[in-house]
Order: C-alpha cells, then structure tokens, then sequence
C-alpha cells in the first residue's frame, strides 16, 4: 500500500495533524497540516513507498531536506529540521498564496509592472541561494508561489544541487534535469548546469509573464529542447509591443545561449530590470535573424498564395475570351 493511500484527513503524524493533501508528485505528497504544540500550520512533503524504497530517490529526498535546512531568506520556503520522526516525512513553511502557474493560466500575461516586481523577488532568492552554494536546477511558475501582497516563496529544491555535495545519478532522472519549457541549452546537452541555468529559466519565466507563452515551441517535449539549440525566439517586441527595446535587451541576455554570455549573477539581471532606462541596446543577430525568417516566409506565402490563386485566374480568363467570342 503506498503512503498516499494510508494518510487521511485528521490523521495524526507524531505531533502534526493532517489537514489537506495540497499537491502530489511522482516522488512525494504534500499535506497542510498544524503542529499542535503551537497551532502553527506545516507543510509535510512524504515520500512515496517506491522513493523510500529507492536508495537512490531516498537519497534525493535527504539532500532536499539539507538543502531546505541550511536555507533562511524571505523569498525562499523554509524547511525545519524534525530529529525525532516516526516516519520519512519532511516538514515545510506553510506557504499561503498562488502558484505563478495558475496565475499565468487563469491571466495570461501580467501587466509589466507586476511581472517585473515578481521577476526581480525571484532573483533575489536565486541571488541569495546561489550565494550559499545552490542551483534550483528546475526554476518554473509551477515552484514559485505568490502571495496577495505579491510577496514569492522560491519552492521545491528536489533537484537542486549543492556545491562540494557528491552528485546525485540514477535511473528515472534524465541527464538534462529540469523542465523542458524552462530547461537551458547547456542542461539540454547533458551538462549539469550552474547558477546561469537558474538565470535562464527565470529569462524564460519572465518572458512568459510579459508575452503570456514561452519563447520556444514544438509538439514534443524533445522538440521544444531542440528548439532553443537552432533557433532564435519570436522577438518579445513582436509577442508583445509595451515592450520596450530596453527590456527586450534584457531578455535577450538572460536567453543568451551560450551561459558564457549570459548574466554572470541573478544580481546583474535584477539590477537591470530595476534600471532599465540605463539598458543599452545592442545591434543584436537574433533580431537580424527573425526578419530575415519573417522575409522567407512572407515570400513563401505569397507564392502559395500565388499558386492557390492561380487556378481562378485561369477561369476567369476563360470566362473573359468566351465573353468576347
């Protein structure tokens, strides 16, 4: 019988009572649930019963609970260190709000003010982690929760790496960890990627925040990959035009494809976003780029056009010589 099936409403896990199954995952469930030594409301992330039977996931869950542990920043979710446990459970800030992912969903894009304020709050938790060692390595709307106050909460740290830490490999976890919306070239060839990674996902989350999609597309999650390997993204002037050239210069770097062109640290990318006026604007290739494929198609349209046109042509030159008979 798995964990999921035997914890219920109501139950009670050594001093915490469980309130509601909030989310779950194909490792662990998420419970609220209050401490009744002081009535303060948890998180309680439980493995599944095939983690915990995995060394190898087991030990995935552990580095996440040291991770979480050795964290303590306002943008960034709690973890609380629980010695005396009866079971494999770890126990979280209680963390009220949205997740950026059904705000996207119910909004589609958010005015630019908004997006920019959520943006520059994230980068300062990945400042912050990436300070202490940290790569979130799976940076996406689904791991940021935002509050009324528009205060975020940086989440889920179970594929996260820590520097010095031995590196984690099994079966089940693709060499290209992360999400392949968000996912960076480098972690798409395999690399392991670096805090550069966490700088382009939040380029990527940024872009979709202003233009409500992502900049790169395909019918498969291998297709969206490969996309950002060969291609350039629609231009975000063109997915949406409040965007000004400033803030396209920013989202250009934070989407450069090789990292070494990237922003160097989350505090660069903040530091633009706070001063955008102060952006210069480069004479940049993807630009270049775009129109170039925005020519080829345009000729391309209109020669089909041509071709679907022609069979009418044709009618109505016969129509005009059989008038004149």
């Amino acid at each position: 019988m798995s964990l999921l099936a035997e914890i219920e409403t109501g139950q009670q896990i050594d001093h915490y009572r469980i309130d509601a199954r909030v989310a779950e995952s194909g490792m662990a469930s998420i419970y609220r649930a209050t401490d009744l030594r002081d009535g303060r409301q948890v998180a309680l992330k439980m493995p599944h019963a095939a983690m915990e039977a995995d060394p190898n996931l087991f030990d995935r869950f552990r580095r996440e609970e040291e991770i979480g542990a050795a964290l303590d920043h306002p943008n960034v979710m709690r973890t609380f260190p629980t010695p005396d446990r009866s079971r494999v459970y770890m126990v979280m800030e209680w963390v009220p709000g949205q997740l950026l992912r059904t705000i996207l969903t119910e909004q589609g894009r958010l005015p630019q003010d908004r997006a920019l304020a959520i943006a520059r709050k994230v980068l300062n938790a990945l400042e912050y982690i990436h300070a202490h060692g940290v790569v979130h390595r799976d940076l996406k709307p689904e791991n940021i929760m935002v509050d009324e106050d528009d205060s975020v909460k940086l989440i889920d740290f179970g594929i996260a790496s820590k520097e010095g830490a031995r590196r984690l490999t099994y079966a089940g976890f693709s060499q290209a960890l992360g999400t392949p919306d968000y996912i960076s070239p480098e972690q798409v060839k395999g690399k392991r990627g670096d805090q550069r990674s966490d700088i382009y996902a939040m380029g990527v989350i940024l872009y979709e925040m202003l233009s409500g999609r992502t900049p790169f597309s395909g019918p498969s999650p291998l297709a969206i990959m490969n996309d950002r390997l060969i291609n350039h993204p629609l231009p975000p002037c063109e997915a949406n035009a409040e965007i000004s050239p400033q803030l396209q210069e920013v989202l250009y770097r934070a989407l450069e494809r090789d990292p070494r062109n990237r922003y160097a640290s989350a505090r660069e990318f903040a530091t633009d976003l706070q001063y955008l006026e102060q952006v210069g604007v480069a004479d940049r290739v993807e630009l270049a780029d775009w129109r170039k494929r925005r020519s080829v198609r345009g000729r391309k349209w209109l020669y089909y056009a041509g071709l679907a046109l022609l069979p009418f042509l044709l009618f109505a030159i016969m129509l005009l010589l059989a008038h004149h008979r």
